[in-house]
């Protein structure tokens, strides 16, 4: 993997970050987990048009005050729509005083942009005040998703899928979805980290771990549906190890509500994707 940064020409973060969006593709390297870049994935960047600018491009993140000059729009403005969940942070920091600072990608701000022109003046539409009535801040809850589903997509096999949603789910939310102590035990082992990020203050490190959890009722019903979902695919494949194939699992309850769609990541335009990031801000004005 670091040969592989060196190659394309990323710094450690970029090329983390290339990984977690599909942009650099990884394949399995052993039963340990470890994964790779396959050759003729180098090969394939290096021969684009544009490389090594256009990659990055793709992957040029931006915090508040950045985000909101490349929308033209003011940082309060900016932060309440990003609370509202119109576009999804794809990475986060605790500073010092153990605040999260979430960056963004700069191709999703300017496809928001492009796509949503009335939300960047005027009065806030009603419906998006009755979103931030209703979940004050939207950002965590659509970090989660995106790295559920990028780590879902990763996954080599139904168990590794469980695995990915049950990230997720706290321990005693994990223990009604799965009953079984062996199933259970296996889907811990298999854990997927949703950041990699660390800290030695204990302050920051609950942060960080409160992040990684889902809080709102709707949000861990939807993760607990998916789960239950999931796991008759991963038991009819193998079973968990220390388990009992032929034991009959106990059921989970279905939730009292529908669980609603949870909220992913937006696509960026191809067109955002391939302006490099001195000049993203000049074609954002020039479409507007």
């Amino acid at each position: 993997m670091a040969r592989a940064a060196r190659e394309l020409g990323l710094k450690p973060r970029e090329f983390e970050l290339a990984v977690q969006l599909g942009e650099v593709r990884t394949v399995a390297a052993g039963p340990d987990g470890r994964r790779r870049v396959p050759p003729e994935e180098i090969d394939r960047h290096k021969s684009s048009e544009g490389f090594p600018e256009a990659l990055r491009s793709r992957l040029w993140v931006v915090g508040t005050a950045e985000g909101a000059e490349l929308m033209g729009v003011g940082a309060a403005r900016f932060t309440r729509l990003a609370r509202a969940g119109c576009f999804t942070p794809v990475r986060f920091y605790v500073n010092r005083y153990r605040a999260v600072v979430w960056h963004y990608l700069a191709a999703d701000l300017a496809e928001f942009a492009d796509r949503e022109p009335g939300l960047l003046t005027g009065r806030i539409p009603a419906l998006l005040r009755t979103a931030l009535d209703e979940h004050s801040d939207r950002r965590a809850r659509g970090w989660r998703a995106r790295r559920v589903d990028q780590l879902t997509a990763q996954a080599s096999d139904a168990w590794q899928r469980a695995a990915a949603t049950a990230a997720v789910l706290d321990a005693p939310e994990l223990a009604q979805v799965v009953p079984d102590p062996g199933e259970r035990a296996y889907l811990i082992a298999l854990r997927p980290e949703l950041t990699r990020i660390r800290s030695e203050v204990p302050a920051a490190r609950e942060v960080i771990e409160s992040l990684v959890l889902a809080e709102d009722p709707d949000e861990i019903d939807w993760y607990r549906h998916c789960l239950t979902t999931t796991l008759p695919q991963a038991r009819a494949t193998r079973p968990a190890p220390g388990t009992d194939g032929n034991r009959k699992t106990a059921q989970t309850p279905a939730p009292e509500r529908e669980p609603e769609p949870r909220q992913g990541g937006a696509e960026p335009l191809a067109a955002a994707r391939s302006v490099r990031p001195g000049r993203l801000w000049s074609w954002l004005r020039g479409r507007r």
